[in-house]
């Protein structure tokens, strides 16, 4: 589909800027779907929002459209022929679906079927790359044995390399983050196996990168480096020893479009850095103090409701089924993340 339109929805957040910004590059002409409401969500002021929306207003083959992927209207029209469809709007924060579970369940269900039901009714029907989580496996990862080491914890046993795709996902708590993300992925699915629809489900772990305006509640890499940066004080729930797997957003795309080109009719696939690209708090906090010299401002508080102590993907089926690997890994990753910070301090002011 070389030059064909792509609609990236939730173009104007972290994940969907880069993936707008990518496939404009490549020659695609581009509709960003938004309607700017991160900031609402999550009470914050815009500035990532508009940072975002108006970078991809200066590159070329890039039309923003403000509006709201809740409305059935409003994507079945920005969808109008697309040959790919990149659904990145979400509420994405597990403490504000706690606190407004409406909220978050609209954001993440109705317009996950409004995406679904916009590509069915279009001929050639186009596919469907889906942003999910790692929380579809809720309470279940904390029942995984665990080894504490010195500045971490760690997987034991049988998913030492990480969480399967067959990892179960039923019968505990999920939060209704989880469980809104879920029932989008499982409809995902079902549009495949029914319709016919070219559909790439990605479990994200811990995805990072420029342009990531994380605070403490979601993008904790980012949010981490930010106050390092800025003199912000930072929470530490629980120990500091929680360990993620982390995947920088570029590779994230280049799984994106390695589906995309493949001759997969529809796949689920747990996206991090897998094993060997994992970091655990504390070992965050001392690269960061490291690069800038100085300690970080910390406070320790209880564990949160449903924390993981560790989550690391298990990629090989990526691997395998796409030719997908990560190429960055999590040194140099936080390095570039610590270099973009300091060249945009004014915005975290």
């Amino acid at each position: 589909m070389a030059g064909g339109k792509v609609l990236v929805t939730g173009g104007a957040g972290f994940i969907g800027s880069h993936v707008a910004e990518s496939f404009a590059a490549d020659g695609h002409r581009v509709t960003v779907l938004d309607n700017l409401s991160r900031a609402k969500l999550l009470q914050k002021d815009d500035r990532n929002a508009r940072f975002n929306w108006d970078h991809l207003a200066a590159r070329d083959g890039v039309t923003l459209v403000e509006g709201d992927c809740r409305d059935a209207g409003t994507v079945r029209e920005a969808a109008d022929g697309a040959g790919v469809i990149v659904h990145a709007a979400a509420q994405t924060a597990v403490t504000t679906s706690v606190t407004d579970p409406r909220a978050d369940f609209e954001n993440n269900v109705i317009a996950a079927f409004n995406v679904l039901e916009a590509a069915r009714n279009q001929s050639p029907r186009p596919a469907v790359v889906f942003c999910s989580t790692n929380k579809v496996y809720g309470a279940n990862v904390n029942d995984v044995p665990l080894t504490e080491q010195r500045t971490r914890w760690a997987f034991a046993g049988e998913l030492a390399g990480g969480i399967p795709e067959t990892f179960s996902v039923d019968r505990c708590e999920h939060t209704p983050y989880g469980c809104s993300k879920l029932t989008g992925d499982l409809y995902m699915q079902d549009y495949a196996h029914l319709y016919g629809i070219k559909t790439g489900v990605f479990r994200m772990s811990c995805i990072y990168g420029t342009r990531q305006f994380g605070m403490e509640d979601q993008g904790w890499v980012a949010w981490f480096t930010i106050a390092a940066l800025t003199g912000k004080s930072i929470t530490i729930f629980g120990d500091g020893k929680q360990v993620r797997d982390l995947l920088w957003v570029d590779d994230l795309i280049a799984a994106y479009k390695a589906f995309l080109g493949s001759d997969a009719p529809h796949g689920v696939y747990n996206m991090g850095g897998g094993p060997e690209n994992t970091l655990s708090l504390r070992e965050l906090v001392g690269r960061l103090e490291d690069r800038t010299g100085t300690p970080l401002d910390l406070t320790y508080a209880d564990w949160r409701p449903s924390d993981q102590k560790v989550y690391v993907s298990d990629i090989a089926k990526a691997t395998g089924e796409l030719g997908w690997s990560p190429r960055v890994t999590p040194a140099e990753g936080v390095d570039r993340l610590i270099d973009w910070v300091s060249d945009h301090r004014a915005l975290f002011a």
